[in-house]
């Protein structure tokens, strides 16, 4: 329901949002420009009085002084018959400026108001600003929930690059476009008497008839500054039966022209009150430094529209055609799919298609279309579920849990389970474990146990496959592969080969970037940026499969770097490992933005092994700024495979280093890299305590060995590891 709510008005209204909030944007620079332009009042207790007086002694046929919010006092009067306006400055009386209303104000403020529609123009805005009201809130209980509660609502972002540019640029701009869209609404409701008005001061029954009382006699002036005042009307001149009308910001009356006194007054009400303070927030008139910011954040809507129909249509785009997929009858396997931004999609059609070659009829659909009265000759159900923000359901799975536990008769055939996630997340797959807890509830069979797949790795998905294969009696292999993305020649300009003592060859190889002209770079043709810790995907020949290695180098350095050793049966290693210098290979990168330093000046403990430095070298590299940053590194022998040996030194003598240990596998000494991280377990509890992050690179019998010794470790400090991963300051990269 909340992300409907989000969407459906965002695709609707796009293009009357991007209007209203563009030419809201120009009209809040104008009380800006009005304020510096008006003459400054030099005198705090001047009086209207004062004031009026000077007018009406430089201008004798004055009609009208009227004070704008922005300070600006503007003079109406006839001279020989003819009306004329000046700006005036307070300290004279004198006009410094003929004033003429802006024609570009008045259309920028016709579009903004009625879009020069009149009646149905003001409604179709206030249209609009409901669409922005219902926006604004959904977006943020949409993103408390994509980030896992309040507390941490500008806690830092994960995710594809639009993604995160639609919810930083809403973090920013929510306030103002709530106040603005509020103010619109409460506006558009003056405006067609939908609200109590304030009253107006009747004009008096009764006058002395008697005419001339200079401005400076009547108290009611003398009494009031020029800061209150909005508007003074002089009475007409001849007509003994008008009065002067003062408009105050305390209210408004009539004094009469000829004895001075006070007819009748009437102070400004209470919903006056409001009024007047809800147009000078929606404009800025009265505060221009409001209104500039409420422009900047109303630019945010524009970009925010432009994004969202953008994610959209990638959402939908995202969504694989399933070829062959069986009518819900006929199929022997039904595949529910939960999914919120169609990554889970991609999943179930690789399963959809394996199973197929397996023989079975297979129908795919959303978890949302759960009826198992439908499905007449299915022997199995599998559940393919992520977990969206704090264990809630995912877009394409609403209502699957509500038609779940409403069942009179539980299903006969089978259920299995697989949840999509993040560890680093406490909720991880929580959406996925509740479909498993209630079917469980419900007494429904289970084909396996419920199995994970962290952050989408087709790996453990593929481990997967291999039990559900064995619940069926037969092999299934699920090699998935996400779209792979355009890919470049990369030239190899040099190598550093490593291992060849121990019988592990190993190399640091560095690729050219490529060079791609403006406008291809214009288009994202070009490799684009990347940092170290972002990953390389290479295509290797005879595979469609790519295989990712973590970058050593960032855009910055001007090549492309990464460490790679032989594994025995490695299609992709071995062609690697036999490139020569000025030989190519095709590739493409992929970011990987969890796995990098958090910014600021708080510790960092690399930790890694083999050629997982190659990430952790990148991250020294690249700490111009100095910031502690301790290494941990274990390899097999240091005359063979210590990687980057003359670089740490030099990253050590310029600071970009803290400290640098070393532990080697295969001398005298013997030891792993949890064996030094546990021979420096006082220090690295300190750092630990000191707010450091602990980022893990290498394989993962490596990450299991650092685990447990950073539990022993971490017990001193009174922290656990699943409280630093929870809060993103421990972090693995492993293969």
């Amino acid at each position: 329901m909340l992300r409907a709510l989000h969407k459906f008005p965002g695709l609707i209204a796009a293009l009357l949002i991007i209007f209203m909030t563009l030419s809201g944007a120009v009209l809040s620079v104008l009380p800006a420009l009005e304020a510096v332009q008006a003459p400054a009042q030099s005198d705090p207790n001047l009086t209207v009085a004062t004031l009026a007086d000077r007018v009406a002694t430089a201008y004798p046929g004055v009609e009208q002084i009227r004070r704008a919010p922005s300070g600006r006092i503007t003079a109406f009067y006839f001279d020989g018959g003819q009306p004329g306006s000046v700006i005036i400055d307070p300290a004279s009386g004198v006009g410094v400026a003929d004033y003429e209303p802006s024609a570009f104000q008045r259309w920028m403020t016709n579009l903004h108001r009625s879009l020069f529609l009149d009646d149905a123009g003001r409604l179709t805005a206030a249209a609009g600003a409901a669409a922005l009201l219902v926006l604004s809130i959904s977006g943020l209980m949409l993103t408390a929930r994509r980030v896992g509660g309040w507390r941490r609502f500008f806690s830092r972002l994960r995710g594809p690059l639009m993604g995160r540019l639609h919810v930083e640029v809403a973090r920013v701009s929510v306030a103002g476009l709530l106040l603005s869209s509020l103010t619109a609404l409460f506006m558009t409701a003056s405006t067609f008497d939908l609200i109590p008005q304030g009253n107006a001061a009747a004009f008096p029954r009764e006058v002395s008839g008697q005419t001339g009382a200079a401005p400076t006699t009547m108290d009611a002036l003398r009494e009031t500054p020029v800061e209150a005042l909005r508007e003074l009307t002089f009475p007409y001149p001849g007509d003994a039966t008008d009065a002067f009308k003062l408009k105050t910001t305390a209210g408004e009356g009539y004094l009469d022209q000829g004895t001075g006194a006070m007819l009748v007054w009437t102070d400004a009400g209470g919903w006056q009150r409001v009024t007047e303070t809800i147009y000078m927030l929606h404009t800025g008139q009265g505060m221009a430094w409001l209104g500039l910011i409420l422009g900047l954040m109303a630019l945010g809507a524009p970009f925010m529209a432009v994004t969202g129909v953008i994610l959209w249509v990638q959402a939908r785009r995202a969504r694989p055609r399933i070829k062959g997929n069986i009518a819900v009858g006929q199929a022997d396997t039904v595949l529910l799919v939960g999914s919120e931004g169609g990554s889970t999609w991609g999943f179930a059609a690789t399963l959809h298609e394996a199973l197929t070659l397996a023989g079975h009829k297979v129908h795919a659909a959303p978890m949302s279309q759960f009826s198992p009265d439908r499905y007449k000759q299915a022997e199995r159900i599998i559940v393919l579920a992520a977990t969206y923000g704090e264990g809630t359901a995912p877009a394409l799975a609403k209502g699957f849990l509500d038609r779940l536990s409403g069942l009179q008769k539980t299903p006969v055939m089978p259920l299995a389970v697989l949840g999509f996630g993040d560890r680093k997340f406490p909720d991880f797959c929580a959406y996925a474990a509740d479909v498993a807890r209630v079917a469980k509830e419900k007494g429904w069979a289970q084909l396996l146990p419920m199995g994970t797949v962290d952050r989408q790795s087709p790996q453990e998905f593929a481990r997967w496959g291999r039990d559900l294969g064995r619940a069926l009696g037969q092999s299934l292999d699920l090699s998935h592969s996400p779209a792979i993305p355009r890919s470049h020649a990369l030239p190899l300009i040099s190598r550093r080969d490593y291992g060849a003592e121990m019988q592990t060859p190993a190399a640091i190889l560095r690729f050219a970037i490529p060079t791609v002209g403006f406008w291809a770079r214009l288009k994202a043709r070009g490799l684009g940026r990347f940092s170290a810790g972002d990953l390389l995907g290479i295509i290797p020949e005879g595979s469609h499969v790519p295989r990712f290695y973590s970058l050593a180098s960032g855009r910055g350095d001007g090549f492309v770097e990464i460490c790679v050793s032989r594994h025995p049966s490695g299609l992709c290693s071995g062609q690697l490992l036999d490139l020569e210098v000025g030989d190519s290979v095709q590739g493409f990168i992929r970011h990987n933005p969890d796995f990098r330093p958090v910014r600021g000046r708080k510790p960092v403990i690399l930790i890694g092994a083999g050629t997982g430095i190659g990430p952790l070298a990148g991250f020294a590299r690249a700490n111009h700024s100095r910031r502690p940053m301790h290494l941990y590194f274990g390899a097999r022998h240091p005359d063979c495979d210590l990687f980057y040996e003359a670089e740490m030194q030099g990253w050590q003598k310029d600071g970009n280093l803290t400290a640098a240990t070393t532990a080697f596998s295969r001398t005298n000494a013997r030891a792993y890299v949890q064996d030094a991280l546990r021979n420096d377990a006082d220090h690295i509890a300190k750092l630990i305590s000191d707010g450091a992050q602990v980022l893990v690179c290498g394989g993962r019998d490596m990450a299991a060995g650092v685990a447990d010794a950073l539990a022993d470790i971490l017990i001193a400090a009174g922290l656990t590891s699943a409280l630093l991963k929870a809060e993103g300051r421990y972090v693995e990269d492993t293969y």
